[in-house]
This record gives structure tokens, C-alpha cells and sequence, in this order.
């Protein structure tokens, strides 16, 4: 298997041998100490509210994806979502504040939701039937997805001026509800309070000390309806764009351990329409500047919200619904695990992807429900990746991206690298920091104790390094036929497609030789896994 990969390597790489750069460098992870640490289901997907005549730039790429009309039954939709065993689902949106739920003493009028000129993104409110709740919950139970419920939190408020709500919120038909889905036994993990109604909002915003004084509320009615429950869901708020000034205010008006969860939503690529979306992706400069509200948020969660932890709720690069033929190709996948990598570094501990499926942003296509290539990129971090956050430096080049865990439900750790570069091929020394400081710190060595320390050095099993042959496990990721927006990903050189049953297809590595030097290609993306790494953090 390691002959024919290095074969397959070779012959596709003479048409281009001439025309490529080659760097070499060293990557250097810390196994010592835990930078951060993720939720165990930190991979998230969305299912939204968007009906199908939901449109943006003259497309309407929803579909009937919404969460009243999406085809439960289609075998893909299940098998797609058990392939994680245990993916996290938020069902929220946009759309999710004029949800009324058909439910107890409702007594508004409970209709569709409809074109509507003056309405909240141009449409009317919408109704949630309690049979298609019911419908919802047997497909989570079925298919053991852990549920993050959005919660209309404009209910009983009225518009003030412009996009400003104000007056108290009303409880009574989102605690019906809930009563409803606990007498029924079902499952939810969390709730979530509103969506996007932070800072200046999108379409509507609440002030902060309003919406906290209704988080008092809704704890109360959390604590009053779940006691003697064994799981009790968490409370999670605000679910919009990051505001600093606004999220401390909250945090301080809602008081100590009202909240459990601050979520954010991040859309740092723009507009779907954009046509420098695949120069942004690709840039490294421009991913990095989302660091700056992880790293704000984490400052403010610490200092004003200790109690609390960060998700980000709801993320699909580009915002309107995502961009046609580059956020459903392998090109998107350079920002998915970019995000995923930098957000939990910034001890981000859940990170929802909008959306599962709908939108050019979904995971799987809105038609067919074949998964696009971001869905393998999702799933192989779900696999792979464990919670612990270990530090990696590299200083080959800033189109070389790199980021460290422990790995998952093993020992050892894995490694993600990402090449922006279109032309350079990165050849890369893996170092452990243990052995760089045992070699650093040996004095008054013989010629030979110092060749044997610089061979473990090069080594990622640590100072237990034996002489035997160890190998380590690599993922290669490639779009298909080398297009960046191809909409088949390819993994060690096999397109990665559904079985002839429908069936999410085996995700195998190849195995190498642990002291090799890793190899990058051009535009491609890497998961190595080193069984044998010495990382006490991972103990």
C-alpha cells in the first residue's frame, strides 16, 4: 500500500515537478502542556429554517432543506449523520425568532411562512407543528444526533424604530414548548436564546440589558422544568456577530452562571457574490484576522464571564447563503479546517457549520444529499482530532498551516497541515519539543551519544525511541483532477464517493515510515497521525 502511494505521488507530480518550489522545514509540536481544550462533539452542523424560495444574486440554492420540509427519510441524510457517531445538530437560523410553536395556549395565528414584503429578511412568521417536532425527534434519536435548539427570542417584543426591538420578552409559548418536548421524553442538549439580535443586529437587535434580564428569566424556567432531570440542557446566548461592548454588558446584566454558553457567529469571508472568495480563502493574511475575535472573546469570557465557555454557533465562511461553486468545493475546505484549527486554539469548544445540508454552505448537496467535500473534511476532523490543544510551530512559510491535538480515542497526536501555496511543495521534519530540549540540555556528549540523540530528535516517539520501524498514519487531501472547485474530494489519491448502497466510504490512510519527512503538495491538505508520540498532556 505505502509502494503504490509513493508511485501514485510520483507519476502526478512529473507534469508539475518543474514548475513547483520545494521548502523544507521543521514542524515542532509541544506535547508537554494543553493549550486548550474542545468539547468532545466539537464538530456541529446547522439545519435552518429557510423555506425554498429563499434567494440571493438571483439563486435560490435552499431547496426544501428547512427544517419543516427536509426529507427525513432519505437514506443519505441518516447515514451521513451516524458516520459521525454523535453529530451535533443546532437548529437555528435567521428565521428562527418569528417561530411559533403550535403548541399550549398559542393565540396567534400559527401559518407557513410566506413571502412578505415588510416582514423580518422579507417573510412573515412561520409555524412549528408539534407532529413535525415529533417527526424531527425520532430522526435525532435514530440517527443519535446531539441537539442545540434556537429558541424565538422576539416573542411578545415590539419594533421600536428601525431594526430596535424592545419590551420584555414572552415566555409562555417557548415554555410551552418545552414542557411539550420534555413530556415526550426527547433529548435536547441545549437551548439557545435568540438569533443574531446582538450589537446592531442582523435585520433586529435587543439591548443587551434587556436580553440579559430575559436570560434571568429563562434560566428560571430551565432550572423550574428540568428539576430532578439527571441532564439538565445548558443555556446558550446570544447567537450573534461578536460586539464587545454589548457581550460584556450582557454578561454582567445576566449575572453569574445564568449563562453556560457565550456563542458567536463568524462569516469572515464576506459576501457569497464576492468574486475574490477564493483569494481570501487562500490567503493567509485574511484568515488570520479572525483570530481577533476568538482572541477578544476569550479575554472578555475570562475577565466579565468565567462561568461561561465560547462556541461559535454558526459559521459558513460566506454569508447569503455562501458562494456558488466555492463554498460546496474542495477550495472551501482550506477556510473549513483553517476555522476549525484557529477556534480551538482560542478554547472554542463547539463550532457549528452552517448548514448540514442547504445554502451553496451545506455539508451535504441540497438536492442530491451527496456530501460535498467539506463534509469528509468535517468528518475526518471529528475522528482524528481529539479535545486536547497542543502548540505546533513551523517557520517554513505562512502558507503553511499548522495545528496539533491529542489524538482521538488513542494514544498519540495529530497533526493537520494545510499548503495555501500554488507552487511549493513543502518537505517537513516532524520534531517532538521533549527531545529538542533533552538534546539542548545534555552536556560534555560523546560523537556517538550525540548521533543518537540527534536521530531521536527527528523522531516523534520520544525519548522512548527504539530502533524498530514505526509508522505513522497520513491522510492526503486533493480535489479531483487537481480543480480546485471540484466537488469530489479525493483522499490518498481515491475520490471519495457514496457506495453503491449509499453508504459514507471507508476513509483509509496510508502508512509510513515515522522518521520520513512529510510531504506537502501544492493547494493540498494533510491529517498525520503519529501513534507514538511522547505527549504527557495526552495521558
Amino acid at each position: 500500500m505505502e509502494l503504490c502511494f509513493g508511485w501514485f505521488l510520483l507519476v502526478a507530480s512529473i507534469p508539475a515537478i518543474f514548475a513547483q518550489d520545494i521548502s523544507h522545514g521543521s514542524i515542532v509540536v509541544d506535547g508537554t502542556m494543553t493549550v486548550a481544550q474542545t468539547d468532545d462533539n466539537f464538530v456541529c452542523a446547522t439545519i435552518d429554517w429557510w423555506p425554498h424560495d429563499k434567494c440571493n444574486y438571483d439563486q435560490c440554492p435552499w431547496h426544501h432543506t428547512s427544517v419543516m420540509n427536509l426529507n427525513l427519510s432519505h437514506p443519505f441524510l441518516a447515514k451521513a449523520i451516524q458516520a459521525f457517531n454523535r453529530l451535533r445538530i443546532r437548529v437555528g437560523g435567521s428565521l428562527q425568532d418569528q417561530v411559533l410553536y403550535d403548541v399550549g395556549n398559542l393565540k396567534s395565528p400559527c401559518h407557513p411562512f410566506q413571502k412578505m414584503k415588510d416582514g423580518l429578511f422579507g417573510f412573515s412568521k412561520g409555524c412549528l407543528h408539534m407532529e413535525r417536532w415529533d417527526e424531527l425527534n425520532r430522526f435525532f434519536k435514530e440517527t443519535s444526533a446531539m441537539v442545540t435548539f434556537g429558541l424565538n427570542a422576539l416573542h411578545g417584543r415590539h419594533k421600536i424604530k428601525r431594526s430596535l426591538w424592545g419590551g420584555d420578552w414572552d415566555s409562555s409559548n417557548a415554555q410551552d414548548f418545552m414542557k411539550y418536548t420534555i413530556s415526550k421524553g426527547y433529548q435536547i442538549d441545549s437551548w439557545e436564546f435568540g438569533n443574531e439580535l446582538s450589537g446592531n443586529g442582523i435585520g433586529a437587535h435587543v439591548h443587551a440589558d434587556q436580553y440579559g434580564k430575559d436570560l434571568v428569566n429563562l434560566r428560571k424556567i430551565i432550572n423550574e422544568l428540568y428539576k430532578g432531570s439527571q441532564s439538565k440542557p445548558s443555556l446558550i446566548a446570544p447567537g450573534g456577530f461578536y460586539d464587545e461592548e454589548w457581550f460584556v454588558k450582557l454578561l454582567q446584566t445576566s449575572g453569574f452562571g445564568v449563562i453556560d454558553v457565550m456563542s458567536h457567529h463568524m462569516y469572515n469571508l464576506g459576501a457569497g457574490v464576492d468574486p475574490k472568495l477564493v483569494s481570501k480563502i487562500l490567503n493567509p493574511d485574511h484568515l488570520n484576522k479572525a483570530a481577533y475575535t476568538f482572541g477578544n472573546l476569550t479575554h472578555i469570557i475570562r475577565r466579565h464571564g468565567p462561568w461561561t465557555s465560547a462556541w461559535v454557533g454558526e459559521s459558513g465562511g460566506a454569508y447569503n447563503s455562501g458562494g456558488a461553486h466555492v463554498s460546496n468545493t474542495f477550495v472551501n475546505s482550506f477556510w473549513y479546517l483553517d476555522q476549525l484549527g484557529m477556534a480551538s486554539k482560542y478554547h472554542t469548544k463547539v463550532y457549528c457549520r452552517q448548514t448540514l445540508i442547504g445554502g451553496n454552505y451545506g455539508l451535504l448537496n441540497a438536492t442530491t444529499f451527496v456530501p460535498n467535500p467539506d463534509y469528509y473534511s468535517g468528518l475526518l476532523w471529528h475522528r482524528l482530532m481529539g479535545k486536547v490543544v497542543l502548540n505546533v510551530e513551523s517557520h517554513a512559510s505562512p502558507f503553511l498551516r499548522s495545528y496539533a491535538h491529542c489524538s482521538k480515542g488513542r494514544a498519540g497526536v495529530t497533526l493537520l497541515v494545510i499548503n495555501l501555496s500554488n507552487q511549493t511543495n513543502f518537505i517537513m521534519n516532524a520534531q517532538n519539543s521533549i527531545n529538542l530540549k533533552l538534546a539542548a540540555n545534555e552536556q560534555n556528549i560523546s560523537r556517538d551519544s550525540f548521533t543518537h540523540n540527534l536521530k531521536k530528535t527527528f523522531s516523534w516517539v520520544g525519548t522512548k525511541a527504539s530502533d524498530d520501524a514505526l509508522l505513522r498514519e497520513e491522510y492526503h487531501l486533493t480535489p479531483k483532477d487537481g480543480y480546485l472547485r471540484s466537488q469530489t474530494m479525493v483522499l490518498n489519491g481515491i475520490p471519495l464517493e457514496l457506495t453503491s448502497t449509499g453508504d459514507i466510504p471507508s476513509l483509509n490512510p496510508v502508512r509510513v515510515n515515522v522518521k520520513s519527512p512529510i510531504t506537502i503538495s501544492p493547494l493540498s491538505i494533510a491529517f498525520i497521525v503519529f501513534p507514538n508520540f511522547e505527549a504527557p498532556a495526552c495521558r
